[in-house]
């Protein structure tokens, strides 16, 4: 009789291959996750957070890979252009992969923006046109300016592989807003995965029905292995039908033999999702309801834009549908084509910046006219900031030092900020804030305690922030 799980597993890629990867995440991976681990069910109160009423329903974080250079972007610095070429010793010898250089002024030009008077430089002049809707972290800090370990820190809170995502987190502290889609999905760039791979989003020590659900809207096959290959003439939905009610049997009987284990229930989930988004996913990912206005707005009728902007658009589409946690990426892996600017400032940072400016500003405006700012928190960040001085001739090397995040949307005080960098934007001067700090206002806005968050691991209480992390109630509406 059939009745273990390799045997379960090896029935399914014969007979289900259509339900493929999302749905085998529970047999391939977690045999050992913890046995009371909460199942990953819809709740009923969508907006009531765990811990205190929450102001956020859903969020969408815009993650800018590479390290976007924060005195060529927000952090308007006249002593660096005062000084433009001299030499200063900042007491180092040796950048991450260069000699320090003289110091390099913007070559962007620099003007006040809205009511609140915020300096942008012209290499973002759509966001520029948001700024009051904003509250900017002007003085965030890293541990690392090593992209992986960077990468891990802004996701996970640890510059080392093996912990949970922020995002797997939010799907295991609330699970799911609804019952067709998942809690956490990731919309890489289109050209290719960032620093660290699919290691960005992983669950970790969590169950892994909590990893993030990779879309790729701009490849032919957005969702793999949500249907079977079309080679694949053997499984028909007669006996993908037949496969799941012998499924459904093998499980109630390995149920009766192990009597409250909620790992079971997470793979009858987690299957149940698959096989919702056989039908959901393509209305998703299908545009063409969309008013030619809003895909002139993301930008998708320009190529420097189009891929950023579907990805855009699709967030806003899941946000809508109940998608709790979106994630939306900006660049690749890799030494160019992202914001990791060595080597070029004038040349490399307006192509990356053109790409995803023109739609991360109609996103924040789309979801204001739609109503939905109101309990959607919107997060634009990166790993690391960039060095005052130059690299080469005119690049910048990397820079844990300080670099700059904003926030817009339900519960944050717009036009607000908090901190500042020193006079070059070399090092935080005041109100420092580090990726447990943003961590734990996102999960506070979400009705999370960061310090209640935890879950038992190899003795210890895990938690998203760690040993660290305050509510940076500066910003907060």
């Amino acid at each position: 009789m059939l009745n273990t799980i390799d045997t379960r597993r090896d029935f399914l890629g014969q007979t289900g291959g259509g339900l493929g990867g999302l749905a085998l995440a529970w047999l391939v991976g977690q045999e050992d996750v913890r046995a009371d681990a909460p199942a990953l069910a819809p709740r009923t109160d969508f907006n009531g957070g765990l811990h205190h009423p929450a102001k956020v329903k859903r969020v969408v974080q815009l993650f800018m890979n590479g390290g976007v250079s924060q005195m060529d972007t927000f952090d308007y610095k006249p002593e660096l252009i005062k000084r433009h070429g001299e030499k200063v010793d900042f007491g180092i010898t040796a950048a991450a992969t260069s000699t320090p250089g003289s110091l390099m002024k913007s070559p962007f030009e620099w003007k006040q923006h809205g009511q609140t008077g915020r300096w942008v430089t012209s290499v973002l002049p759509h966001m520029a046109t948001i700024v009051d809707d904003l509250a900017f972290l002007m003085a965030m800090a890293s541990k690392t300016n090593v992209h992986g370990p960077g990468s891990y820190m802004q996701n996970t809170g640890f510059t080392l592989p093996g912990f949970p995502a922020m995002g797997a987190w939010i799907s295991y502290g609330l699970g799911r807003l609804t019952d067709n889609l998942p809690a956490f999905v990731v919309l890489p760039d289109a050209r290719g995965l960032p620093y660290n791979q699919l290691g960005n989003f992983s669950s970790g020590f969590l169950p892994m029905a909590h990893q993030a659900v990779v879309m790729k809207p701009n490849a032919p096959i957005p969702v793999p292995n949500l249907h079977p290959p079309v080679s694949a003439k053997q499984i028909t939905p007669e006996s993908e039908r037949d496969g799941l009610d012998l499924l459904g049997k093998l499980n109630r009987e390995h149920l009766e033999k192990h009597p409250g284990d909620s790992r079971l229930e997470a793979r009858i989930a987690s299957y149940e999702l698959a096989a919702k988004m056989q039908v959901s996913a393509p209305e998703l990912l299908d545009l063409s309801r969309e008013t030619e206005a809003t895909h002139q707005a993301y930008g998708l009728d320009k190529p420097q834009t189009s891929d950023f902007g579907k990805n855009c658009l699709i967030a806003r589409r899941m946000l809508e549908r109940g998608v709790r946690f979106v994630q939306v990426w900006s660049g690749m892996g890799g030494p160019s084509g992202n914001w990791d600017n060595h080597t070029d400032i004038p040349k490399e940072l307006p192509f990356i910046a053109g790409s995803a400016d023109q739609p991360i500003a109609a996103l924040v405006k789309d979801l204001k006219q739609r109503g939905m700012f109101e309990d959607t928190l919107i997060v634009w960040t990166t790993e690391f900031g960039r060095m005052p001085f130059t690299q080469g001739s005119t690049g910048r090397d990397h820079n844990g030092g300080t670099f700059v995040t904003w926030l817009a949307g339900a519960g944050i005080k717009a036009g607000s900020i908090h901190g500042q960098s020193d006079d070059f934007g070399y090092q935080t001067a005041e109100g420092t804030t580090y990726c447990y700090d943003l961590h734990a206002t996102i999960l506070h806005l979400l009705g999370i305690d960061h310090q209640r968050l935890t879950f038992r691991h190899n003795g210890i209480d895990r938690r998203l922030t760690d040993v660290h992390g305050h509510v940076v109630r500066e910003i907060l509406a």
